[in-house]
């Protein structure tokens, strides 16, 4: 399923999500610059590997990506729910809580695989904590999403069901992937996807402002 756009307008310019937005497609089209060798190297160094794990790189792997499909898409789903999220805990809070979730994220993967020697890289960590967040705040709100089965379908979806699926579907790949003899899940770090939703559900709740205007008032 993949969602076009939710039914909730902005209230304010969201700020920090653009500039997120902005951030990463610098990010990317630097590496996109790189030799495939020298690329490597610098994912190594920059991404969270858990065998030689380095602090100042929670920060930096969430600025890169592995391919076009990786970056417009967690570009995309950080666009259509963050915009609501910001709105409602406020710019500077929410570059805390954008960071927070993908640092929580990407601890979560570090514990699940400790020995891995891939560099896990993405934004989809924090971008799954808005998604958290998103589901707390606007559990009424509906999104329009596109739903290519036999036919394309585009139907207005309840936005927990939405949310509510997509998590269920890490929660499934990542009991799949336990029950293999390989631990890297095809390079797809499902133990991030699920600690970043969980810490983003719970930690909205700390950072959402506490009086709003009647505008303001989730919908």
């Amino acid at each position: 399923m993949i969602p076009l756009r939710d039914v909730i307008p902005s209230r304010t310019t969201p700020y920090i999500t653009i500039t997120i937005i902005a951030l990463n497609a610098v990010a990317w089209l630097f590496e996109l610059s790189l030799p495939h060798e020298t690329l490597n190297a610098f994912l190594t160094v920059y991404g969270v590997v858990p065998a030689y794990f380095a602090p100042a790189t929670l920060i930096t792997s969430m600025f890169l990506h592995g391919s076009w499909s990786h970056v417009l898409g967690n570009m995309w789903y950080l666009w259509i729910f963050g915009d609501n999220v910001e709105d409602r805990v406020g710019h500077g809070r929410f570059i805390l809580f954008y960071l927070l979730c993908g640092i929580a994220a990407a601890l979560g993967q570090v514990a699940v695989d400790p020995n891995s020697t891939l560099p896990t890289i993405g934004a989809s960590g924090a971008i799954a904590g808005v998604m958290g967040a998103y589901f707390v705040l606007y559990p009424h709100s509906r999104v329009l999403t596109l739903i290519p089965w036999i036919f394309l379908q585009i139907v207005e979806l309840p936005a927990t069901v939405l949310l509510g699926f997509w998590f269920l579907m890490q929660l499934f790949s990542a009991g799949t992937i336990a029950m293999t003899t390989s631990s890297q899940g095809g390079g797809v770090a499902f133990a991030a996807h699920i600690v970043g939703f969980l810490v983003g559900m719970g930690g909205v709740l700390v950072f959402r402002k506490r009086t709003l205007d009647p505008w303001e008032q989730p919908y």
